[in-house]
């Protein structure tokens, strides 16, 4: 049976392929014991999302899960307006849009779409700053949406022996598996 590739790790992926095989080694150990600040933080983003309490309008799904077949995806949106037809994804604090925030929401969307909704916008939320900041739609950025299936076939034949990996040092340095991986510069 092949299982499917969590939202979430998108962005994880890009960051570093091999950081997925820890967060699976960690399993499911309290997430305080290996989190850093920024991800407790992160996490607090999500709190009134995850503990409903967002939102009770009957026109906007909060925290629910989705799945897209096509791209063999599962994870969680946080916020669809399903009237204005937008999607939102809140984060702590937004220093840059990574192209694994776009990742993300595009995979929800996706998976929205095949749910039957219609999405016509798609923003990242910086809860700290207040800000909203604009996705262009996957059909309407060409680039972005063939990194986006690039990513996915990378993960698809990822092999944690490959031989080519080459570590960033700027990322091992903010890694919070880095106690686990054997590069020596991590």
């Amino acid at each position: 049976m092949e299982s499917y590739i969590p939202i979430s790790m998108l962005n994880d992926f890009i960051f570093c392929p091999r950081s997925i095989y820890f967060h699976f080694v960690h399993g499911n150990v309290e997430q305080d014991m290996y989190h850093t600040e920024v991800q407790i933080k992160g996490k607090s983003a999500h709190e009134s999302i995850d503990n409903k309490h967002y939102s009770t309008r009957k026109d906007m799904l909060v925290g629910i899960e989705v799945y897209c077949e096509k791209y063999n995806i599962l994870g969680k949106i946080d916020i669809f307006d399903i009237k204005a037809g937008k999607l939102i994804e809140r984060k702590n604090s937004v220093t840059k849009i990574y192209d694994g925030y776009i990742f993300q929401v595009y995979a929800q969307a996706f998976a929205l779409r095949e749910m039957g909704f219609i999405v016509k916008k798609i923003e990242i939320y910086d809860r700290t700053h207040n800000k909203s900041y604009p996705v262009t739609l996957p059909e309407n950025d060409l680039e972005m949406f063939q990194k986006f299936e690039k990513v996915i076939n990378d993960i698809n034949s990822y092999d944690l022996n490959d031989t080519e990996f080459k570590p960033n040092v700027e990322k091992c340095k903010h890694c919070i598996y880095s106690h686990l991986c054997d590069y020596e510069i991590c």
